[in-house]
């Protein structure tokens, strides 16, 4: 595969207007990528398109990936970055808020890769990375809903990459740690000591500080390139070492 091949590739991202969203999008775009944010808002960045989405509701999904299809003229990757965070133990949710996790985090990926399959299955490189998280597979603190969610997306992901093994669209996840993004500033603002927080976020990854927004773009935008394509069915860690390595404190 060449890279001139490469630069004509088509991703729609949902979440692409903010944080590893739009990340990723910067990425592509700088390696010569067509790319859409469907997205609740748009993104403050030029040369992207933007396609107002709501991933809980299926007819916005339906119709936002035929007009990316329109308008970026095909689709070869599906990045679904979209997601809502939520803090409580299990006895701190309601069934609303429960609902509602699932509904955005879990059945909105369902939803996009199901508006998307015709497009994809008309690539010859196609690809679907989810976005994961450390929560898909560690216990942390007051993170149920959310982790239960993200638990979901990487088994869907393994799913999906068996699903699909015939009509060769390869289905990856990235599972980061904790993210230096606008989503984290936001949680880490309702903290009693905000100060605090951000320095417990950090000492429990090994590599002492957050994840870079960019460094998940990174990883996201190998498992969409066609030249790995043996790549399948692969969670891919970017969490500083958390979910493997445990260094003396």
């Amino acid at each position: 595969m060449s890279i001139s091949e490469v630069r004509q590739r088509k991703a729609i991202i949902t979440g692409g207007s903010s944080g590893i969203g739009l990340a990723t999008a910067a990425l592509m775009l700088e390696q010569g990528y067509v790319v859409a944010s469907l997205d609740l808002n748009p993104p403050d960045q030029e040369g992207i398109h933007y396609i107002y989405t709501d991933v809980g509701d299926s007819t916005s999904v339906s119709e936002a990936v035929a007009q990316a299809s329109k308008v970026l003229g095909g689709i070869d990757v599906v990045v679904n970055s979209a997601g809502i965070s939520s803090a409580g133990r299990v006895d701190a949710n309601t069934d609303e808020e429960w609902e509602l996790s699932l509904n955005v985090n879990v059945i909105g990926i369902a939803r996009v890769c199901r508006a998307a399959l015709p497009h994809l299955r008309a690539s010859d490189s196609a690809s679907i990375v989810n976005l994961a998280s450390i929560a898909s597979h560690m216990g942390l603190a007051n993170r149920v809903v959310y982790g239960a969610t993200k638990g979901a997306v990487m088994a869907m992901t393994l799913d999906m990459a068996t699903d699909f093994l015939g009509d060769g669209i390869r289905v990856n996840a990235v599972a980061p740690g904790t993210a230096d993004t606008p989503w984290v500033a936001r949680l880490l603002a309702q903290a009693a000591d905000p100060v605090e927080a951000k320095r417990s976020l950090e000492a429990r990854q090994p590599i002492g500080r957050l994840v870079s927004a960019e460094e998940v773009a990174f990883a996201i935008c190998y498992l969409a390139d066609p030249r790995a394509s043996s790549t399948t069915g692969t969670i891919l860690d970017v969490d500083g070492g958390m979910h493997r390595l445990s260094p003396p404190r």
